[in-house]
């Protein structure tokens, strides 16, 4: 198997700039970093040391300054503000600290939304939705609201989302940082099989080493740059 099979995500020099003249500053200064398809990788590093930067570039909710970034050979900077929309929604999937969810509206609701914007039909959308909040373990809360679920459950409707729309990526940030000891590890259990037995790649910003033992790559960042890439597991 090739490299340009395995590979997802490359990163060659990649930097991000802002603010201008005496105001600029450098968040990423040259980034190099491989990605293949399948892998569990934590991202990690201190309070701005460019780890949120360089995952809003890689999730395209942001676009670099100058390099280059290829996701499955497309080159990313070279995409307009619909074009990157587009491969959001095709391919990637988010998941964050505080859930994001509607307040008044559903489990199944909340997680239908995606598929919305796909244009599917409402039975199409309602039958993925349900797939997706049984597979989180959550068959009989496709009602409730968020109000009337635990934090654990409530991430738990927020993975259902990001998934429903079958994600090759899921870029998770911060995902247990609401969350006590015993729900965190259940929710990284969740994502560990989602990487596992669905072949999602998951890419997850935390500065919890319990929480990054998970993964089986940890990159840590430093000023705007990677200290250190290593695998920890198989």
């Amino acid at each position: 198997m090739s490299a340009s099979d395995t590979s997802l995500i490359q990163l060659r020099r990649l930097t991000k700039t802002y603010g201008q003249g005496d105001a600029a500053f450098q968040a990423l200064r040259g980034v190099d970093l491989q990605i293949n398809k399948g892998e569990f990788v934590a991202v990690m590093g201190p309070s701005g040391s460019g780890k949120s930067t360089l995952m809003n570039l890689l999730g395209c909710l942001d676009t670099p300054t100058s390099g280059n970034y290829l996701y499955q050979d497309i080159a990313v900077e070279r995409l307009n503000a619909d074009q990157r929309s587009l491969l959001r929604r095709h391919a990637l999937g988010f998941i964050f600290q505080g859930f994001n969810l509607l307040a008044r509206t559903s489990s199944l609701e909340n997680v239908e939304l995606p598929l919305v914007y796909r244009g599917l039909s409402k039975k199409e959308r309602r039958e993925r939705a349900q797939e997706a909040l049984v597979s989180v373990g959550l068959p009989n809360k496709m009602r409730n609201t968020p109000a009337e679920l635990s934090g654990g459950q409530q991430q738990r409707v927020a993975i259902a989302r990001a998934i429903v729309t079958r994600p090759s990526t899921l870029f998770a940030d911060e995902p247990t940082g609401n969350l006590d000891t015993r729900t965190t590890d259940e929710i990284m259990e969740l994502l560990t099989r989602l990487n596992e037995d669905r072949g999602i790649t998951v890419l997850m910003v935390t500065h919890e080493d319990e929480v990054a033992t998970h993964a089986k790559r940890i990159v840590r960042v430093k000023d705007g740059l990677i200290e250190s890439d290593i695998r920890t597991k198989p």
